[in-house]
């Protein structure tokens, strides 16, 4: 444990709130900052379900907005005095404002099947795909805003018409203060920023008959957006609160909180996606970077996310929905793992997992495709997806050493996926690398963390490190000396082609 600080110091304690947004439920968490580092309350907790309607998926804006200011409310009840509030959400999706700054209608979930086979459309005949990732270096998949947007006009969306269009996050500080942005980490994910001029592609935009008017300004992680509005400040009783843009992607709040003192580290953020990178001090976009699909996200302080989206634990969530009778600790159901011998692998990125109806019945009809025994239990299959996202995550990192001048000595584990220890032991022998697993709260860590930097009391990334080095505990991993696992990487690399 950390040692106290020293009663001979005067204290003076700062608080922040961050809202930290996932694609199944949401929380704020109450932070506070004493000047050496940082203590994380959960405050409030939701659930952030998508709305199935008229044969499409959309998530309740009004839902997330009305839970902000229920935390925001109780701050108050409890005589807290926030010095700011920051918000983080998942990447890609987008809501629509009237000239009035209304929301117009429940924005749609990237889950949503109308963008199935989109990326093909929109390059064979709108941007081809080198000139595309050559303006973006955004890996291609079908669920990117650009994607999206082009689908609906596709559909005959009037989108050009539309006076505002904000990202989630960028949505919700609109919502909280009439200050329209576009921040920075959040707008990388788009497939419409290009990291050479930091900001929006106006041939891009004008490739799915939009304009740069539509979007907010830029910001960047730190800056001020604005403070409540009046009326928000008479009904949660906090005051004229800052809200400050944060790493509004949530990836790129994780990744500013690691606790490393040096570079040489791949980083993931691992929850329903596992988001496995490198930190770049530029975009890496070439032939190779292209023909592997590796993707170029913004980080805190210009820096670049050199990574890759891997399908995650939504593998798990969805197979445990379908069984009775498991226990309902996570811990307890994971341990399951180790009651099978199921030898099967599926490959996590591959288009019959993005959204089946089945989550089991789509892992062994791969399973029957690719020449496996079928899985059968429930620790079969939790066994099949740990297995297979270990594979996965040593097949990125080894696809990533090929683009960095060091050896990649270590893996540094964020989100809630690190409390996990049997997959981080698995990634661990896999990998053939230690595996630092912590902070689980990491996101929130880091949505903190540009807060306390907004306060002006620490000044660079690194200073924000050494605070969530004081701040957190991590579980270190060593990999087993394991030969089976060679083998088992064999399979997987070969069933990964199929």
């Amino acid at each position: 444990m950390n040692a106290p600080l020293s009663h001979n110091i005067e204290i003076t304690m700062k608080y922040f709130l961050s809202v930290d947004l996932g694609a199944t439920s949401g929380r704020t968490v109450l932070s506070e900052y004493d000047g050496e580092r940082v203590e994380m309350k959960e405050w409030t907790r939701f659930p952030n379900p998508q709305i199935k309607r008229d044969g499409h998926l959309y998530w309740d804006i009004d839902h997330l907005y009305r839970e902000i200011v229920k935390a925001l409310a109780l701050t108050a009840e409890e005589h807290i005095e926030l010095a700011s509030i920051g918000i983080d959400t998942w990447g890609v999706d987008f809501a629509f404002f009237d000239a009035d700054g209304k929301v117009m209608g429940s924005p749609y979930c990237y889950r949503d099947s109308q963008t199935d086979g989109s990326v093909e459309l929109y390059v064979s005949d709108t941007v081809p795909a080198e000139e595309l990732y050559g303006r973006t270096g955004i890996q291609f998949m079908p669920i990117n805003s650009l994607f999206q947007l082009d689908t609906l006009r596709r559909r005959g969306v009037k989108i050009g018409e539309v006076p505002q269009i904000l990202f989630m996050p960028d949505a919700l500080s609109y919502m909280l203060t009439g200050e329209a942005v576009c921040e920075y980490t959040i707008a990388s994910t788009s497939q419409m920023l290009n990291p050479a001029t930091g900001e929006l592609d106006e041939v891009l935009l004008g490739s799915v008959g939009l304009s740069r008017s539509q979007f907010g300004r830029m910001v960047q992680p730190g800056e001020m957006i604005g403070v409540l509005k009046p009326e928000l400040q008479k009904e949660t009783g906090c005051g004229p609160v800052k809200v400050v843009a944060v790493c509004a992607h949530d990836t790129a709040s994780a990744v500013a909180a690691v606790p490393a003192q040096s570079s040489d580290y791949a980083y993931m953020s691992c929850g329903t996606w596992s988001l496995l990178g490198i930190e770049s001090p530029h975009a890496i976009i070439n032939d190779e970077s292209f023909s592997q699909n590796f993707t170029n996200e913004g980080g805190f302080g210009g820096t670049t996310l050199f990574m890759k989206n891997i399908c995650g634990l939504w593998l798990f969530e969805n197979c445990r929905k379908e069984f009775d009778n498991l226990p309902a600790d996570i811990a307890a159901i994971s341990r399951l793992c180790l009651e099978s011998s199921c030898p099967s692998l599926i490959f996590p990125d591959a288009p019959d997992f993005a959204h089946p109806d089945s989550m089991c019945e789509a892992i062994c009809l791969f399973c029957e495709r690719s020449g496996q025994p079928v899985p059968v239990t429930a620790a079969d299959f939790i066994r099949v997806v740990y297995r297979s996202l270990a594979c996965r995550y040593r097949q990125v990192i080894e696809g990533l050493a090929a683009f960095v001048d060091f050896p990649i000595s270590r893996l540094h584990v964020s989100g809630g996926g690190s409390k996990n220890p049997y997959l981080m032991q698995m990634t661990a022998d896999c990998a053939g690398l230690p595996v630092v697993a912590g902070p689980a709260e990491g996101t929130a860590l880091g949505n903190t963390l540009v807060q306390v930097l907004a306060a002006g009391d620490v000044t660079t990334l690194a200073g924000m490190r050494e605070i969530a080095a004081r701040s957190v505990e991590v579980c270190n991993y060593l990999p087993a000396d394991n030969a089976s696992w060679d083998e088992d990487y064999k399979l997987f690399c070969k069933i990964s082609t199929i």
